[in-house]
């Protein structure tokens, strides 16, 4: 498990991505297009596809996945009781594992949920 600040975690990837945005525009505008796709609000609620995204990000141990899907979820008014929830999904599917990145998230929830 990660114990770094997410919104700093966030600022990096994206500044480490640049360069791959200007060398291959037309693959990260690709994928871009398809986070934005998928994500759109449907007949799953845009909030229940971000809970959706984090779990798998849990899951998946990705600290970066955990740092962007938490900062959506805020936006989207999550509450912590739904997230809570859907971590315990987490740790149900995932074990010991999950946990550890179940810590991660809340504390990552909580650190940008404060105003700024």
């Amino acid at each position: 498990m990660s114990t770094f600040e997410h919104s700093n975690l966030i600022q990096n990837i994206n500044a480490n991505l640049a360069p791959l945005r200007k060398a291959q525009p037309d693959a990260m505008a690709a994928f871009g297009q398809l986070a934005r796709a998928a994500m759109a609000e449907g007949a799953i609620s845009a909030r229940n596809k971000e809970l959706m995204a984090l779990a798998i990000g849990i899951t998946q141990h990705c600290s970066g996945c955990i740092g962007f899907h938490v900062k959506a979820l805020i936006k989207l008014g999550c509450s912590k009781q739904e997230l809570e929830e859907m971590l315990s999904v987490c740790v149900y599917m995932g074990g010991g594992p999950a946990l550890m990145y179940t810590a991660e998230a809340l504390a990552a929830f909580d650190a940008m949920s404060v105003p700024a």
